[in-house]
């Protein structure tokens, strides 16, 4: 596992790969490789104690050309400048690979939230909502959940906004409770689209999903709902990890009860139902049918990819395999689905939950369920399409070929002016 690679630079590789398979000048590919804007800012809050603690945090907007711009916010030590910038980049060419009118951008504020009260998290994140405020829109740039980050903080920033504008603007902000806008199916969008697109591509590639083995690393709420509905689907989940460890059973467990008992102990390290503890890195190169890493970005190395033994690769998370790794990957012959169609359940749904915003009108679970997997199904057979088409070395390649064409059309339509 590798924390050396700087992810804006990988997603300048995939770019850069793509490029050359499309009759995109190289203007236009350098213009699509860069954020438009970046704001970096120092938020500082009163802890409960009375002191005063700094933040650094960040939003990059990397590309409006299709429609406003889209991404989560997320709380993690690791966040930086550079990782913001790569996560708004894979962000505008997710919501084009799936072909909704959004672009792409990104947020996230340097802090590890398990270290803060919850009314030191709601001063930072008003606070941080405050920073944003003459950014964001519904007309402009969407946020939503991400690390760390989850329906309590989103309601804290619509609640701010509305009130600093004095305005009832729901659609400002996506991933919401239910009571507050949110949309049926959304918490579970992320983890859901990364099964539909490996189910595509067992079909695809003349596999068998019924008793396929599986193992997710990363069981936060990608990873135990992408267990669970796989699960549901036939398949036998043999592991799973978080960050303190690994859990393995040849034969199978139960992903729900494997996530209650990480709730009540915050580990799934210890579980009943497991025969053996591992690493993550144990996790990542058990010998599976598929592998679902749904952790942070840079989990598989060249190094470590050389040990994968997983056949079908769907990545839940954002950019869990670098350059490097791909290309080892690659000579294994590991079916890879990219992160910008597999995890991309979660910005379609919260596509979804902005159209019933500013419609004033909310759609059932099974119409959302419906919807999104409508999408991710041609979503997938374009990316195969393109595949066979160019005759391109791996699905990744073929995907960021749909979707650079899809944004660099949309920039090249509306023309350019001073």
């Amino acid at each position: 596992m590798s924390d050396d690679t700087n992810p804006f630079e990988s997603l300048q590789s995939q770019i850069e790969d793509a490029a050359n398979y499309l009759d995109i000048g190289d203007d236009v590919i350098e213009r699509l490789k860069h954020p438009e804007r970046v704001l970096e800012t120092n938020l500082t809050i009163e802890r409960d104690d009375g002191d005063l603690e700094r933040f650094k945090a960040f939003r990059s907007q990397f590309n409006g050309d299709r429609g406003p711009y889209k991404g989560g916010i997320r709380y993690h030590p690791q966040v930086s400048r550079d990782e913001v910038k790569a996560l708004s980049g894979w962000m505008t060419y997710k919501t084009a690979i799936v072909d909704i009118p959004l672009g792409g951008g990104k947020g996230g504020i340097v802090i590890d939230p398990d270290d803060y009260s919850e009314s030191e998290l709601e001063r930072l994140t008003r606070s941080f909502a405050r920073e944003l405020r003459p950014m964001i829109g519904e007309d402009r740039d969407v946020p939503a959940p991400d690390v760390n980050t989850g329906q309590r903080e989103m309601n804290w920033i619509k609640d701010t906004y509305e009130t600093l504008e004095n305005t009832t603007e729901p659609g400002v902000i996506t991933g919401k409770a239910i009571d507050s806008g949110g949309s049926a199916g959304r918490v579970e969008a992320t983890g859901r689209s990364t099964v539909l697109a490996a189910r595509e591509a067992f079909d695809y590639l003349d596999k068998d999903l019924e008793g396929a083995t599986v193992a997710v690393q990363g069981y936060g709420n990608a990873g135990w709902i992408a267990a669970k509905l796989i699960d549901e689907m036939g398949a036998t989940v043999v592991a799973a990890s978080d960050s303190t460890g690994g859990i393995y059973n040849p034969d199978g467990f139960d992903p729900v009860a494997a996530k209650d008992h990480k709730i009540e102990t915050g580990s799934v390290v210890g579980y009943e139902e497991s025969e053996e503890e591992l690493t993550n890195e144990d996790v990542l190169t058990l010998d599976v049918d598929l592998l679902i890493p749904a952790a942070l970005e840079n989990a598989v190395d060249a190094d470590l990819a050389a040990d994968v033994e997983a056949d079908v690769i769907s990545e839940a998370a954002n950019g869990p395999l670098t350059p490097a790794a791909d290309e080892v990957l690659e000579g294994k012959d590991v079916f890879v689905i990219p992160d910008i169609l597999a995890n991309a359940g979660g910005v379609t749904v919260s596509y979804f939950e902005w159209v019933q915003n500013r419609q004033r009108f909310s759609w059932s679970e099974e119409r959302v369920n419906e919807e999104l997997e409508t999408i991710i199904v041609d979503a997938f057979n374009a990316l195969v399409e393109t595949y066979e088409e160019h005759d391109l070395e791996n699905p990744r390649t073929a995907a960021y070929v749909v979707a650079i064409q899809r944004v660099a059309d949309a920039f090249e339509e509306a023309g350019s002016w001073p």
